[in-house]
């Protein structure tokens, strides 16, 4: 389980990168990415951050985006999060809600059958 302070930084950077990607990002590929959440590695070089889009088609497309963009992100999320070394970003599509989803269905379907 993550420090404490690990588990603040993960909360900080999710809310910062959101607010960047909203309000300071000017590719409207990556304007309305969700960010699910954010892991950062306990030295702070690395964080993974967890994205869902709406219309799945641009999973894809959008990925490329966000890492063309990372730098820019990674530069506005130091001015927005004090930390010694702000980490490099990973993007990472995040299924949970794919297969949240999925697990709705089959449930569905064997109440549909009863």
């Amino acid at each position: 389980m993550a420090s404490l302070k690990i588990q603040r930084l993960n909360h900080n950077y999710q809310e910062a990168i959101s607010t960047i990607l909203m309000r300071e990002v000017k590719d409207e590929e990556i304007k309305f990415v969700t960010i699910t959440g954010v892991e950062v590695t306990n030295d702070l070089s690395f964080a993974k951050v967890y994205y869902t889009v709406l219309d799945a088609t641009k999973k894809d497309s959008t990925k490329k985006a966000l890492e063309k963009a990372s730098p820019f992100i990674r530069m506005k999320l130091a001015e927005k999060v004090e930390v010694r070394h702000t980490p490099e970003l990973r993007f990472i599509y995040d299924t949970s809600i794919d297969y949240g989803e999925h697990i709705d269905q089959m449930i569905k379907e064997i109440n549909a059958k009863e």
